[in-house]
């Protein structure tokens, strides 16, 4: 399962300057008030997606195939959070957050034959269960490096309604990294937004996560009037998809670094551009030795995880950007790359992708709490990698036992309707050319139906 993020607008702690905090959306409704004045933070969350897809062209499959006969699957997550105000000056603020989670139901084909996959709440390994878990706890500290200061929204991430306009940051603790990294207000957030994992994070980002989207992270922001300069190391999984983390910094470690700058391409509107790169080590496979070995009969299937090597190296970047085009009016893209030789470890199995969206609040027809969003997401992976499927390899999400390549092109639209309170209902489709990047395979059209609660 991927991170959830909380229902606030995606868009980092907190604005950093006059033009994000006019083009910061306004916190989402919800059934309860969390007041400022509180060094206390409570709050909580309920999301259920039902998703479904009928029968569609397929002339085989394999052990990690998408199925072909149709099928529905409802998945639940639950997230309390909470928080501590330890200090509440704005030069100097401290605090302690603390979220426990409970993730349940099922995501269509067990999360298989996918890459971008449909439902970010879904967790890839089912036999978890939904027994509640601790899903982040976080030491957050806020050093101010000026006089001046700006507001800041109220939310799970950041308890501070005031912060520095020049300042650092630092979190430790157990988080998951999109959290802090790869922000984006248009396609970020999971519960009101879109659903595909390619659409809300940048599926060429392998970012450090357990099976559940969390890892135990250290990260320094320093933030000025206009940019910002991230650093983060993490932990990374013992095995592709594991639940358990490597402790051993010196084995195995995730970096990653990012530079926001805030700047609009139009007069009077507000926009940001980021750019991330990131180096993960790990206990990882080469899909060119597991290909060779295959060929040269000293394995008798495709098999990665006989080639993996301590010290393994897997690097790539991302470059993200949105822009407010008109009032209730903005677009959004992304593109990642990497080095696509390892195997893909933690996230998902795309070494390349581009993707172009956007949405229209619901103001311009007296639902200001509604929200229409599109969004099309094209994903690749490198020769090596086609290989080794073609071959009847498996990875920890593909494996139609064959493949004739294609980009896995995705295009997925919503509508949320704010029905009181704390209440949203969602239409969700998405459009999935070529499922798991297997051109005899598809068109498949996925429905979901989304309730949200915010508590």
């Amino acid at each position: 399962m991927l991170h959830a993020q909380p229902d606030q607008p995606p868009t980092g702690p907190a604005p950093q300057n006059q033009a994000q905090e006019q083009a910061a959306e306004p916190a989402a409704p919800s059934f309860f008030p969390h007041p400022d004045a509180s060094r206390f933070f409570v709050a909580g969350q309920s999301n259920t997606i039902l998703q479904a897809h009928g029968p569609f062209h397929s002339p085989y499959s394999g052990p990690n195939s998408l199925l072909s006969r149709g099928e529905y699957k409802v998945s639940f997550i639950e997230t309390l959070y909470l928080g501590a105000e330890l200090l509440r000056a704005p030069q100097h603020h401290l605090e302690l957050l603390y979220n426990e989670e409970s993730a349940g139901g099922r995501g269509i084909s067990e999360a298989l034959g996918l890459a971008g996959f449909t439902n970010l709440d879904v967790v890839r390994n089912p036999t978890l269960g939904s027994k509640p878990y601790l899903a982040r706890f976080i030491l957050h500290g806020i050093f101010g490096l000026g006089s001046t200061t700006v507001s800041a929204e109220r939310g799970p991430f950041s308890l501070a309604t005031r912060v520095p306009e020049r300042r650092l940051e630092f979190r430790i603790g157990k988080m998951s990294l999109p959290d802090v990294f790869d922000l984006n207000s248009i396609g970020s957030d999971s519960h009101l937004q879109f659903l595909n994992w390619t659409v809300d994070n940048n599926g060429a980002w392998d970012y450090a996560a357990d099976t559940r989207g969390y890892t135990v992270a250290a990260i320094a922001e320093y933030d000025d009037r206009t940019w910002s300069l991230r650093y983060g190391a993490a932990l990374m999984p013992t095995v592709a998809n594991g639940i358990d983390l490597d402790w051993s910094l010196r084995r195995a470690s995730a970096q990653n670094v990012e530079f926001e700058e805030r700047h609009s391409l139009l007069s009077g509107r507000s926009g940001a551009m980021r750019i991330l790169g990131y180096v993960n080590h790990a206990h990882m496979g080469l899909y060119r030795e597991a290909n060779a070995a295959y060929l040269a009969h000293l394995d008798s299937t495709p098999d990665i995880t006989r080639h993996e090597h301590f010290g393994a190296a897997k690097y790539g970047f991302g470059l993200n950007a949105e822009q407010e085009l008109a009032p209730g009016v903005r677009s959004f893209l992304r593109f990642g790359w990497n080095e696509g030789q390892h195997e893909s470890f933690a996230y998902t199995e795309v070494d390349q992708t581009m993707e172009i969206g956007g949405d229209l609040a619901g103001k311009r027809w007296s639902r200001p709490n509604d929200k229409l969003g599109l969004a099309f997401v094209s994903n690749a992976i490198k020769r090596d990698h086609q290989a080794y499927l073609q071959l009847g390899g498996l990875g920890f999400l593909l494996g139609d036992g064959r493949l004739q390549y294609a980009r896995e092109d995705i295009f997925e639209g919503y509508y949320t309707l704010h029905a009181w309170r704390g209440l949203y209902y969602s239409l969700d489709g998405q459009w999935i050319h070529h499922p798991g990047y297997n051109r005899d395979r598809g068109l498949v059209l996925v429905e979901a139906l989304r309730m949200h609660l915010d508590f």
